[in-house]
């Protein structure tokens, strides 16, 4: 009882000393520090979001159906937050890479095995998004990208003319 009256008398001292900072009781070599920040960032300028005309989408897999599944997915996504889709489609045919190799290391070379991938496309473009919103959508696309599916995002940003080109000479 008198070591822990002991303890509490000694985290008590330490508190009046040092307000901003918590200690562990029992554990007398060990403690915790809250710190408060007086930074503040100010950011008095607002600066302009970006517009993008078009954010092009190339989404490749090995399975046809996960892809297809994928397309009406960000489809009804772009829908429901209200991004016009101007297409979504696929290629006809996937690209084929084969790889040849013997059976047998050093002998017979009559016997070899080939080796198939196949990789489909699927591309989808969306219309007229700002910058925030066009993040903010595609880190939900790449969230709920499924497995072994990689993607390939293009943004054409719109730009004001420059000065020398929007005035007229004098």
């Amino acid at each position: 009882m008198t070591m822990f009256l002991s303890k509490i008398q000694n985290a008590s001292r330490l508190y009046q000393l040092f307000p901003r900072v918590s200690y562990t009781e029992g554990f007398p070599g060990l403690f915790s520090c809250r710190t408060f920040s007086d930074n503040v960032l100010s950011t008095d300028k607002a600066v302009p979001d970006k517009l993008y005309s078009k954010i092009e989408i190339e989404v490749r897999g090995n399975d046809p159906a996960v892809l297809k599944s994928y397309g009406t997915f960000s489809e009804m996504a772009a829908k429901h937050l209200g991004i016009t889709m101007s297409r979504n489609f696929t290629p006809r045919k996937p690209v084929h890479e084969r790889l040849t190799v013997l059976k047998s290391v050093h002998i017979y070379k009559k016997h070899r095995v080939q080796y198939e991938t196949r990789t489909y496309f699927r591309f989808m473009d969306f219309l007229k998004l700002t910058g925030s919103t066009a993040d903010t959508f595609l880190e939900y696309l790449q969230r709920n990208l499924p497995e072994g599916v990689a993607m390939k995002v293009t943004k054409v940003e719109i730009q004001r003319l420059p000065e020398a080109v929007s005035t007229p000479p004098s």
